[in-house]
């Protein structure tokens, strides 16, 4: 008799936060889920117990992802504040985290619980922000309105389809960082 391997937990989670990005959370169906992954149904259900089981753990990897392992790897990594800013951003808006936050955001939309944990994730990620720029601005009407528009920049420079004359879409967020964190 031969074993029956499971499909692992975090295999199912990777698979619905893709679905989540691409489609939102009605993109999140179990049935698709298993067949994108070749699977029967059955392994999702050794794991969770219904789809908004599944759906509370896929906002529960999300935050973690983009809040405690975004801040330990930055702080781990370590320099001063100005590079934690910087990295902090490329990472948390990053090409494998940015497509799930935006489809967190749009869903927080129609969504109490949902809006309920991205405010909290904000609010972290917002206090991070202050207390960086805080080490080199010391007016807090400053350092709120610095946070705030690094956050924007952000969340909304994917959003932005404009050209930039002679400047590269890179080269344009590198001088609005500039901007954001000079002394």
């Amino acid at each position: 008799m031969v074993a029956q391997t499971r499909t692992p937990r975090g295999v199912w989670i990777d698979a619905g936060l893709a679905a989540l990005a691409a489609g939102g959370p009605d993109a999140v169906r179990v049935d698709l889920l298993a067949k994108s992954l070749g699977v029967t149904r059955g392994g999702f259900y050794w794991h969770f117990a219904n789809r908004q089981t599944f759906l509370d753990a896929l906002l529960e990897s999300w935050e973690h992802r983009s809040t405690d392992d975004v801040l330990a790897r930055v702080e781990t990594e370590g320099g001063d504040a100005r590079a934690k800013v910087r990295r902090a951003g490329m990472l948390t808006f990053s090409k494998e985290l940015l497509p799930v936050d935006l489809a967190v955001r749009d869903w927080a939309r129609r969504d109490r619980s949902v809006a309920r944990r991205l405010r909290r994730v904000d609010n972290r990620r917002m206090a991070y922000l202050r207390a960086l720029i805080g080490t080199f601005a010391t007016d807090p009407d400053e350092i709120e309105a610095r946070a705030m528009l690094a956050f924007s920049l952000a969340i909304a420079s994917p959003f932005i389809a404009a050209e930039h004359g002679g400047l590269s879409r890179r080269q344009v967020l590198d001088l609005a960082t500039q901007q954001l964190l000079r002394g």
